[in-house]
């Protein structure tokens, strides 16, 4: 059941990655209509909603694109931020969607990004108890373990909405913006929606593995 348990793991983990490499492979190849690169979209978007203070800054890397809500401050991956293709667009959208969510107060951001440390506390807890537990056959390391897992969960689901709704502010504003022509829209849809499935992959890699790890604390108690 375990070895089944992680095959089907990776199977989920590897489809999600696949189905965004070839969404963001397919829409980089499309030049948008608009010749606009991903900074000049994401400088349209913010100033359109009255964010001309939030900055647009280059980052190395390849989708290492985000919006960090405390400096204020989008962030394209350098393929993003000077191409013009339609992945251009999408991913520079929708991390203005991230921003036009903190301006508008969206209580799951702000509530994602109040347990981020607790998160990455839990992280690290987690993975030392479940190492512990398994190499020393302790059944109490392998519960912290456990709930610790949880916590990482309940960050993801929380992930979910947040990104989904990112993604819709996106569309909207690209489309109302005149960024993109009907025809354009749905590639760039396409591209946000494998991008949103991959947390959809992780919500369901994380209850395997909770699910794995409470086979096997049964199996030792």
């Amino acid at each position: 059941m375990e070895i089944m348990i992680l095959g089907i793991t990776l199977l989920i983990t590897l489809g999600a990655q696949t189905f965004i490499n070839n969404s963001y492979n397919q829409t980089k190849k499309i030049k948008a209509a608009k010749n606009l690169t991903g900074k000049e979209v994401a400088r349209k978007i913010l100033d359109a909603n009255g964010l001309k203070k939030v900055k647009v800054e280059e980052q190395s890397g390849t989708l290492t694109d985000h919006y960090d809500p405390k400096n204020k401050v989008v962030r394209l991956s350098t393929d993003i931020y000077n191409n013009t293709s339609l992945a251009s667009v999408s991913v520079a959208s929708h991390e203005c969607g991230h921003a036009i969510q903190d301006k508008d107060g969206y209580f799951f951001l702000r509530l994602r990004s109040s347990i981020v440390p607790v998160v990455n506390i839990a992280s690290t807890l987690g993975y030392v108890a479940i190492m512990i537990g398994l190499m020393a056959g302790i059944l109490n390391f392998i519960r912290i373990g456990i709930l610790l897992e949880l916590v990482i969960l309940a960050f993801q689901l929380i992930t979910l909405p947040v990104e989904f709704n990112a993604s819709d502010r996106a569309l909207k504003q690209i489309t109302e913006l005149g960024i993109v022509s009907s025809d354009e829209h749905r590639y760039c849809r396409k591209m946000l929606t494998a991008a949103a499935l991959t947390y959809v992959a992780a919500v369901a890699t994380a209850v395997l593995q909770i699910f794995r790890l409470v086979l096997i604390a049964r199996g030792r108690d």
